[in-house]
């Protein structure tokens, strides 16, 4: 394991790095010297074009997006106690993303698509919320159960609405799906939830630490269960919403970073859920500076990247755990 300080400067660092390059790496050449001088108010009239209207926010929103992913990730396992949970497990994604392509259909853009993004994972969150708890008192494995069900309903409509969309509109509604960073210009509504999200979830971190070992350990040691579950799929769900609104549905993060983190610091999510968003953050901002990169000037979907490195990675510590 590795001691708490040193992994969270490193990944610190590591965020810094992934910052630095999605602004130096481009089908535009700039130079260190180039971007400390935009930074601080200088440069011509293109250098400060590329990188504070292009590259800044484009990795901003980037890091916010990996970052609110990989926490509600976190969230997510120990709130249903399933390794295999992700942010999308409860069909939020899968909501917004039929609100998104209902709205592409229909010729909207813009502030519309977000709006659109974040009505239909708001109105899937309430939705299984008052489902599963339309018996009584909720569960794990009722919530998981009534999530997925609406996911599954969530993706039919997805394949009837492409099933039905003219050509001029496919293409755009493919990359949403697949994760686009391409129009995210806008990244500070999401860096307020991140943070807002993130400390919330670190005054939490003691009886999540509880929480993860079961429901009777928590009641016994006295975390108010009843409270706190709620608690959690409101606020995973809520960050899930932000990311997916700000850059469609991006794979793979939500679902490895906590395991990896697990498997190198332990279990401890005072550490954990802060590690999970510099990790995370750093992920998506490398993946986002390769996808628009590789083959420029094409620019390839951002969940085509994450795929391609989290499939490799997630099997690497599944056999390494089994192991």
């Amino acid at each position: 394991m590795i001691r708490p300080q040193p992994l969270l400067l490193g990944l610190l660092l590591l965020s810094g790095v992934s910052l630095a390059a999605a602004l130096l790496i481009g089908s535009v050449a700039v130079s260190p010297g180039t971007v400390w001088t935009v930074l601080w108010g200088g440069g011509d009239a293109l250098q400060r074009a590329v990188l504070l209207e292009l590259r800044l926010p484009r990795a901003l929103s980037a890091f916010a997006v990996g970052g609110l992913l990989a926490l509600a990730g976190a969230l997510m396992q120990v709130l249903l106690r399933n390794p295999l949970a992700d942010p999308y497990i409860l069909g939020v994604s899968g909501g917004a993303a039929v609100f998104t392509l209902t709205a592409m259909l229909l010729g909207a853009s813009g502030a519309l698509l977000s709006g659109a993004a974040f009505g239909g994972a708001l109105f899937t969150m309430l939705l299984v919320f008052a489902l599963a708890r339309r018996q009584g008192s909720w569960t794990p494995v009722r919530l998981l159960l009534t999530g997925v069900v609406i996911a599954s309903g969530w993706a039919a409509l997805i394949g009837f609405i492409l099933a039905v969309s003219p050509d001029t509109t496919l293409r755009g509604m493919l990359f949403w799906l697949m994760g686009d960073l391409e129009f995210a210009a806008r990244p500070y509504s999401a860096w307020a939830v991140l943070a807002a999200g993130l400390a919330v979830a670190l005054v939490l971190a003691r009886d999540l630490n509880v929480l993860a070992r079961g429901d009777l350990q928590a009641r016994a040691l006295g975390v108010p269960v009843g409270v706190l579950f709620p608690l959690l799929y409101v606020g995973a769900s809520l960050l899930t919403a932000a990311a997916v609104t700000l850059a469609g549905t991006v794979g793979f993060i939500g679902l490895i970073v906590p395991h990896l983190l697990r498997l190198v610091a332990g279990g401890d999510h005072r550490v954990l859920l802060p590690g999970a968003v510099l990790l995370g953050g750093s992920l998506l901002t490398a993946a986002d500076t390769l996808a628009r990169t590789v083959i420029a000037p094409q620019q390839l979907p951002v969940g085509v990247i994450t795929a391609l490195l989290g499939v490799p990675v997630f099997l690497y510590l599944l056999n390494r755990r089994g192991g």
